[in-house]
This record gives C-alpha cells, sequence and structure tokens, in this order.
C-alpha cells in the first residue's frame, strides 16, 4: 500500500486517482468515495480535499482522466488510419466501443450528470474536442452538401452510446449480425457508412 509520507509534489493527486479508478472498476461508481480513495491510497481521510472538495469533484477529476485515456486511444488508431473522413469517423466509434465493452464502468461514469460536473471547463474541453472532431470529419464528408451537420454527428452519437449504454446495463446479448457474421459494433458501423454511402455523403 502507497505510504502518506512518501509522496512527492503531485503524486498524491496522481495516487488518489489511481485508487479511484481501482475502485470504479471493482464497485462502479458507488464504491468511490473520498474515504474510500484515501483508504485505498494510504492516506489520511482529510489528505484529499487538498485536490478534490469533495466527491464529485473527485469523480469529475476521474472522468477527466478517462476522457485523456480514450483520446489517447483515438490517436493511436488515427496514426494508421488513411485521411478518408468515413474511415475516421469509424476509428473514434470504434475506440468508443471498445472502451465501453472493456471498462463498463470507466464508460457509464463519463456520461452521469448527477455525480460529474459536466460544466467543468477541463470536461467540456474533453467533450468538445471528440464532438468537433466528428462535425469537422463530417463536414469533409458533406462538403458542398445540404446537410445539417449537428443532425448526422448526433445520430451517430446517439447510436454509438445508446448501444453501448443498454449493452452495459444488459439489455442486449452477445450476438452477431445473422447475415454477415460480424459482430453487433462493427455491423452497426457499417450499417451507418452504407447509410453515408445512399444519401451520397
Amino acid at each position: 500500500m502507497v505510504k502518506a509520507k512518501g509522496f512527492h509534489h503531485g503524486d498524491l493527486k496522481r495516487a488518489l486517482l489511481g485508487a479511484a479508478l481501482e475502485l470504479l472498476d471493482e464497485q462502479g461508481d458507488a464504491g468511490v468515495g473520498i474515504r474510500a480513495v484515501a483508504r485505498k491510497a494510504g492516506v489520511s481521510h482529510a489528505a484529499p480535499v487538498n485536490h478534490f472538495k469533495d466527491r464529485r469533484a473527485l469523480l469529475t477529476g476521474l472522468a477527466i482522466k478517462l476522457f485523456d485515456d480514450i483520446q489517447t486511444n483515438i490517436s493511436k488508431r488515427l496514426e494508421s488510419v488513411s485521411n478518408d473522413p468515413a474511415m475516421r469517423i469509424e476509428s473514434v466509434v470504434k475506440s468508443f466501443f471498445e472502451y465501453g465493452a472493456e471498462h463498463p464502468n470507466r464508460y457509464a461514469l463519463l456520461w452521469r450528470n448527477d455525480v460529474v460536473d459536466h460544466e467543468c471547463d477541463e470536461m467540456r474541453i474533453r467533450e468538445d474536442a471528440v464532438y468537433d472532431f466528428i462535425c469537422n470529419e463530417i463536414n469533409n464528408l458533406t462538403a458542398g452538401r445540404n446537410i445539417d451537420t449537428d443532425t448526422v454527428a448526433i445520430g451517430l452519437w446517439s447510436m454509438m452510446h445508446g448501444y453501448i449504454d443498454l449493452k452495459i446495463v444488459g439489455m442486449f446479448e452477445e450476438r452477431e449480425d445473422s447475415v454477415t457474421g460480424e459482430d453487433r459494433p462493427e455491423a452497426l458501423i457499417k450499417m451507418f457508412r452504407t447509410i453515408f454511402d445512399q444519401y451520397g455523403l
């Protein structure tokens, strides 16, 4: 267990977020509290207040870290993708699909308005960065066409998040597309690509 006296400047915040992440994976957000995180990190119950004034601030800080992790995954995936806007959009969607499947508790926390402060500047910057990227690529696809970018982006975002969220709560079983044999997320992505093609996007 990490000992408080071993911390150097800046290490405590990382240790607290690391402990919070472990608890989130084990118990969901309900298990992530100031006292539980302090105990997990091996520090006094009062220590976290130096970085997180309350549980909401702690969970917001954790959500910011998770968004950074997702953005790192997206950036790595984009390095091996062509400049085709549709493929770049698909890379973002695949990153979220994979993240939700591998880390359901982490993904669920990202969209919790009751325990995460989405008005926090650091959160808004990260959320807007992903949405703006998708909108920019949609604009590249629809250049010269009378298309509402936000409508397309919201439709794509709703499909992606809706599937992941319902999968996490157990509403969808692990099944393949009966025609193509592909797993459901891949089939959904190709379905959206077909819609793009049908509308000449």
